[in-house]
């Protein structure tokens, strides 16, 4: 594990580089200043699509106050490896339970928003044995479950035509812009004050790095593969640990309509709903976010 230079550090933990079947693989850590904080189980944070570990900027340190904390890049994005291979739920979740192997070794509480949460879900189901509880922040659904039938064979052969790099790349090209992503950005927050010159950077620098277009190209081309994700229903019916689904009234990508038919499946699974909050909860309202996860971590399991 190599430590990254003091001045990437910031106020994000102890950043290292671990790795991975080969690839380079940023994470972070914060451990508790009080000893018995220190006990607690650990809480590994997995970020959203095109994001980072930055994206927790406001719920690292609250979160460390009371148990070790944990974030990670995925492969591909942040400031892991730019990786040319196919990627899938299995695949992140396979590289959450090796890190889990190589730095944690004992239970721990799983976090992820978003793609974080299908990959926290993911590997929840299959590495059961590396996860006290589970907090899912607007689970997304898998293609299966949105489109089915000639309907999902027809957006497969879409997206399989529009998936060439001749394509890609220019719209890549486009999209990294920071005022184009500033402009997305506003639009998907509820609060846009919150769009910030350090958001914007989270967003735009990682897509300087060497094989940033090529990973894209790769990411879309795995998203067109029906084997991307399980179904979500399946996996989270083999959820065995305490669950909180945690969703924003007002998101605008993954509405909480979904959240509210796939809660009831199980009853390890708890959902809350957070009015006037979008997508990015966990960004413009940490201040009742992360009370509402530590709250409920405390809490005993209701089976």
């Amino acid at each position: 594990m190599q430590p990254l230079n003091a001045s990437s550090q910031n106020n994000f933990g102890s950043q290292r580089i671990w790795l991975w079947r080969g690839w380079r693989i940023r994470y972070t850590f914060i451990r508790p200043d009080d000893a018995e904080a220190n006990k607690a189980a650990p809480i590994l944070l997995l970020h959203g699509f095109a994001s980072s570990l930055e994206q927790w900027r406001h719920n690292l340190y609250p979160l460390s106050l009371q148990h070790p904390v944990y974030a990670i890049d995925l492969l591909g994005f942040g400031q892991s490896q730019k990786a040319a291979a196919l990627f899938g739920a299995d695949f992140w979740a396979a590289q959450i339970h090796d890190f889990w192997r190589a730095l944690i070794g004992r239970p721990m509480i799983l976090l992820g928003h978003s793609l974080g949460a299908l990959v926290a879900l993911s590997a929840t189901s299959t590495y059961s044995e590396m996860v006290e509880r589970l907090v899912m922040l607007a689970l997304p659904a898998a293609r299966q479950e949105m489109l089915s039938g000639w309907m999902q064979k027809i957006a497969i052969t879409m997206e399989q035509r529009f998936a060439s790099p001749l394509l890609i790349r220019p719209l890549f090209y486009f999209m990294r812009q920071p005022k184009v992503i500033r402009s997305v950005m506003k639009g998907l927050y509820t609060k846009p004050e919150k769009v910030d010159q350090p958001l914007v950077s989270m967003f735009t620098q990682p897509t300087q790095d060497r094989g940033a277009a090529r990973t894209l190209c790769y990411l879309v081309r795995s998203r067109t593969n029906p084997d991307f994700s399980p179904i979500t229903k399946e996996l989270l019916s083999k959820v065995t640990v305490p669950t909180l689904m945690l969703w924003g009234k007002e998101d605008r990508v993954i509405p909480p309509t979904w959240g509210r038919k796939v809660a009831p499946m199980n009853s390890h699974v708890q959902l809350v709903e957070l009015p006037g909050a979008g997508h990015f909860l966990y960004d413009e309202f940490p201040e009742q976010v992360n009370p509402i996860i530590l709250d409920w971590i405390q809490q005993r399991p209701h089976l």
